[in-house]
């Protein structure tokens, strides 16, 4: 997963049950670091609150986008 100038990483939400009110599907979602997080299988996404919070790495994918699309992303975040 390739990283924006400041770091920040994009995935694609492609399950929401059971967070169907923070979380879009098909909806990208910058995902903030927390290695020991993502050590128990979590990702510290920015969901639709506007605040972050840990999930299940199995609700998202990996975007992998090109400089142009993640430097929009960023900034729309």
């Amino acid at each position: 997963m390739r990283k924006t100038r400041n770091g920040s990483r994009f995935v694609l939400c492609i399950k929401n049950r059971g967070f169907r009110v923070s979380l879009v599907l098909r909806r990208a979602y910058k995902v903030l670091p927390d290695a020991a997080a993502e050590k128990h299988g979590l990702l510290r996404v920015i969901d639709e609150s506007g605040e972050d919070y840990l999930y299940p790495q199995g609700l998202f994918v990996a975007l992998d986008l090109p400089q142009s699309a993640q430097k929009a992303l960023a900034q729309a975040t």
